[in-house]
């Protein structure tokens, strides 16, 4: 990558043990590599105790009997005129592969969407499968990663009415993002099919499968392979 000027992101207190950096009003790739980039660097630095990166902005959550608003600020800054934007081809990031059982028995909406975006379920299917998205953020609830984006075709608004109950597994885009809900929890979301895997691994350190900066992609999978994954027909 051809080395580009950074521009340096904003800094402001949010209270007296965390910070927030913005480093842009536009999300695009350059943006998310910038964040990624920066949240891999303050990781081995002392007295960091969390990262929450997004779309355009990095929370700093940090130890008071390390820094003060000032030192922190200080170390922040240091640790960034370090970073060259030539660095951002060394993230250290994977590609996860979701099994998806697409179709109305466990994704209710996927007929709505295809006459939203006037076309047909197998090409609500084709679209969503044969893109690679990134994972921009992880909130909403464990391990919920935000991916983008989906295909222009696909661009459907949230449900006007959200549901109480949204399965577990279910695979869902709204607007340019798509994502799976780890959990069973209320949604908003249009559901078009559900995985079998668990996108939680609470024995494990990072305790989710898709880190912020992975590349995830969506493979079809038939209904009998889903079953035999450990799917659940458990309906809405």
């Amino acid at each position: 990558m051809n080395e580009q000027e950074l521009k340096k992101p904003s800094f402001a207190l949010v209270s007296d043990h965390a910070c927030l950096l913005t480093f842009s009003d536009v999300i695009d790739e350059f943006t998310a590599d910038y964040i990624s980039r920066v949240n891999q660097a303050l990781k081995t630095i002392d007295g960091i105790v969390d990262l929450v990166p997004s779309y355009t902005t990095l929370l700093v959550v940090f130890d008071m009997d390390h820094y003060d608003r000032f030192a922190i600020e200080k170390q922040i800054k240091e640790v960034i005129a370090s970073i060259s934007s030539s660095d951002f081809g060394q993230r250290d990031t994977c590609e996860v592969v979701i099994p998806v059982y697409y179709g109305a028995e466990v994704g209710p909406d996927i007929d709505d969407v295809a006459k939203h975006c006037g076309i047909q379920v197998d090409d609500v299917i084709r679209l969503h499968s044969s893109t690679r998205y990134r994972a921009y953020a992880v909130g909403f609830a464990p391990g919920y990663a935000f991916l983008g984006n989906t295909p222009d075709t696909l661009h459907i608004p949230r449900k006007e009415t959200p549901r109480l109950k949204v399965i577990a597994g279910s695979v869902a885009i709204a607007e340019r993002q798509t994502a799976v809900y780890p959990s069973t929890s209320p949604g908003g979301w249009q559901i078009i099919g559900r995985t079998p895997i668990q996108l939680v691994d609470w024995g494990s350190e990072n305790l989710a499968i898709i880190e912020v900066g992975d590349t995830v992609k969506f493979e079809p999978i038939s209904r009998d392979e889903f079953l035999a994954q450990g799917g659940s027909l458990d309906g809405f």
